[in-house]
């Protein structure tokens, strides 16, 4: 999960499971809630369209800005959501997200764990995401002149 204005990782999820991002999706969005967090909209790729993810998203009042699947009529999905320069914006802002996870399997190891076990897998995936947002805050403030 990422904020969208300054590019920073807000939330990471290991998960064993490689058929449903949007099941890994759900925890992140009840972190954020009961952190009294509120999104207004959220962006994502195709792996995250599908009714249900949607469904779950107009019930919690965030506007889906999901690129969609040609061919695929999904609810709360179409014409009307698209129009908007806000989704538009939302769909190039997505590919920061990539960027993200290139780094951290590229620069922070994760491309390969060395640990047994999801739980200490997802510590490490913690320590690299810190690890990238201090290096993005870093080059975000404004250089002393």
């Amino acid at each position: 999960l990422m904020e969208n204005r300054h590019g920073l990782l807000i939330d990471l999820r290991i998960s064993a499971s490689t058929t449903s991002e949007a099941a890994a999706a759900e925890p992140m969005l009840d972190r954020r809630r009961q952190a009294r967090q509120r999104m207004r909209t959220l962006g994502a790729d195709k792996g995250y369209h599908s009714k249900g993810f949607v469904r779950l998203l107009l019930r919690r009042a965030i506007k889906p800005h999901i690129a969609r699947i040609d061919g695929r009529n999904t609810p709360g999905l179409d014409g009307r959501t698209t129009r908007y320069a806000g989704y538009g914006a939302s769909q190039r802002k997505r590919k920061r997200i990539e960027e993200i996870f290139g780094w951290m399997k590229s620069v922070g190891g994760l491309r390969r764990t060395r640990f047994v076990g999801i739980a200490k897998t997802q510590l490490a995936a913690y320590l690299v995401g810190a690890a990238y947002n201090l290096l993005r805050l870093a080059r975000l403030t404004p250089a002393a002149a």
